[in-house]
C-alpha cells in the first residue's frame, strides 16, 4: 500500500499500481459491494480450502499455457501479467496489487505469465471449488468487470497516446484522486507536488507502456529538462506540479 508523510510535498511509496489507481479501485469496490452479496466469498476465503502463499520478488507464479488450476487473490504486494511474442518481445498487460483477483480462464489454460514485482502474499483458491458455486462465481464476475474497466483505459493508452502522454499517464497513476473523473485539483495554499518511489525497472515500465526502454528514458529526461519532474534517484521521481503533468496525459 501507499505510505504518505507530510513534508513540503507528499511522498508516495510504490508498490501499488498508484494512488489514483488505488482510489479508482476503492470506488469500484464500493460499487461491487452495492451490486452483490459477497458473504459467501468471505466465508470461502476464510475456510481451510484456501491457503496463503508468500513469494519473493520476481517469482513466476505461472506461465502462459500452464493448466489454470487456481485463482489468486493478492493480500499484499504487486504482480505483473505479461505475454511474450515468438521473438522474445514482452507486453505487460496488467499490473495488480492488494485485493486484486487473477488467474481467470475459459480455456483451462492461463493466457499470460504472472510474475511478482515485489514480495507478495496471496490467497490461492482452487478453481473447481469456485466454479461449483454460483455465489462465488458472482463475486468473480464482479471482479472481472472492474478489471475490464481498467483494461479499457490501458487499450486507449497503447492505441492512441503519444510516448509523452503514455509516460505522463503512468506517473499520474501515483497521485491519489487526481487525473480521474471528479478530480478536485490541488488543495488551496499547499504545494501541488508529489514524489513517487517506483518498484518497476525502466524495462518493465517500457513493456507496460508499449515503448522501448530508450524512449522511456528519453521522455523522462525531456520532462526533467522542461521542469515537469526531478529524478532524485533512479527509482524516485518528483512531480513539481501535478496539474502540469496531468495536462500532458491527453485526457484534457
Amino acid at each position: 500500500m501507499f505510505v504518505g508523510k507530510k513534508q513540503d510535498y507528499d511522498e508516495v511509496v510504490y508498490p501499488d499500481t498508484g494512488p489514483a489507481s488505488h482510489h479508482s479501485r476503492q470506488l469500484a469496490s464500493a460499487r461491487l459491494k452495492g451490486s452483490g452479496d459477497d458473504s459467501a466469498w468471505r466465508l470461502f476465503r476464510a475456510s481451510g480450502r484456501v491457503r496463503i502463499e508468500r513469494c519473493d520478488q520476481h517469482d513466476v507464479l505461472f506461465h502462459e499455457d500452464d493448466p489454470a488450476t487456481n485463482l489468486y487473490e493478492i493480500t499484499s504486494g504487486q504482480v505483473m501479467l505479461y505475454r511474450l511474442l515468438a521473438d522474445g518481445r514482452r507486453q505487460v498487460v496488467d499490473i495488480l496489487s492488494d485485493g486484486d483477483l487473477f488467474g481467470h480462464s475459459l480455456s483451462g489454460l492461463y493466457d499470460c505469465t504472472a510474475e511478482t514485482l515485489t514480495p507478495v502474499e496471496m490467497r490461492v483458491l482452487d478453481r473447481r471449488d469456485i466454479e461449483q458455486s454460483s455465489e462465488l462465481m458472482g463475486h468473480v464476475n464482479r471482479c472481472l468487470m472492474t478489471r475490464i474497466e481498467a483494461l479499457h483505459s490501458h487499450a486507449v493508452l497503447l492505441g492512441r497516446k503519444s510516448a509523452t502522454e503514455r509516460v505522463a499517464s503512468f506517473l499520474m497513476r501515483f497521485v491519489a484522486g487526481r487525473g480521474i473523473v471528479g478530480c478536485a485539483g490541488p488543495a488551496k495554499h499547499e504545494p501541488d507536488a508529489q514524489t513517487v518511489v517506483l518498484k518497476m525497472t525502466r524495462q518493465e515500465i517500457a513493456d507496460y507502456l508499449g515503448l522501448t526502454i530508450e524512449t522511456v528514458s528519453r521522455v523522462l529526461s525531456d520532462l526533467k529538462r522542461r521542469g515537469y519532474i526531478a529524478i532524485e534517484k533512479n527509482d524516485r521521481i518528483k512531480l513539481h506540479e501535478v496539474c502540469r503533468v496531468c495536462k500532458l496525459t491527453g485526457i484534457h
